[in-house]
């Protein structure tokens, strides 16, 4: 078994050689080992400056100068997701969106009873009832039959002093019962 020394951990992490640069600072003698970016357009070249000078240099650099506020809202904007694109999260107009929401492309039939494509399918009077009473199938005509009772006692004009938007969801929840009771008869 090959003995691991220091030396080999910390080699990845060296920097390496410089050459004899002399520090770009006019007036300078010592040697240029720190990079400083020439511009904020062009942060792939670098002036070479010596430890005091890149010091210098750093405190008085300033990325945003001469931008504007909104340039620099920009920038930071930009900057929060990495230069990368992106798109506004669960809004109506994504692609895909219909007017029911978003739709997924089902290809393998995972979340239906087959492979299904981008339209969905309509809705059949039977689910259209189920939906009034705020269910789903597989359902029993109990469950219905529990969940019209909630509606009823809740809906009744008596127990919202006649508000009519309530009154048109009775009658609403009163006709999706009727179809219910005769499909499941």
């Amino acid at each position: 078994m090959r003995r691991v020394n220091q030396k080999d951990i910390d080699a990845p992490f060296e920097r390496p050689p410089e050459p004899n640069r002399p520090c770009q600072h006019p007036d300078c003698e010592e040697h240029g080992l720190y990079r400083a970016p020439v511009a904020r357009d062009r942060l792939n070249q670098y002036y070479w400056f010596c430890l005091d000078h890149v010091r210098a240099y750093n405190l008085a650099w300033n990325f945003f100068a001469g931008l504007s506020e909104r340039e620099i809202e920009h920038q930071r904007r930009h900057d929060t997701v990495w230069q990368r694109p992106s798109w506004p999260f669960g809004r109506a107009g994504e692609r895909g969106a219909g007017p029911d929401g978003p739709r997924i492309r089902d290809d393998f039939g995972f979340f239906s009873d087959g492979p299904e494509s981008f339209r969905a399918r309509p809705l059949n009077d039977e689910q259209k009832a189920l939906a009034v009473l705020d269910l789903r199938e597989p359902v029993t005509f109990q469950d219905i039959r529990a969940r019209y009772k909630i509606l009823v006692k809740k809906l009744h004009p008596d127990a919202n002093g006649g508000d009519t938007a309530a009154e048109e969801r009775l009658k609403a929840v009163n006709l999706a019962y009727a179809a219910l009771k005769i499909s499941f008869a």
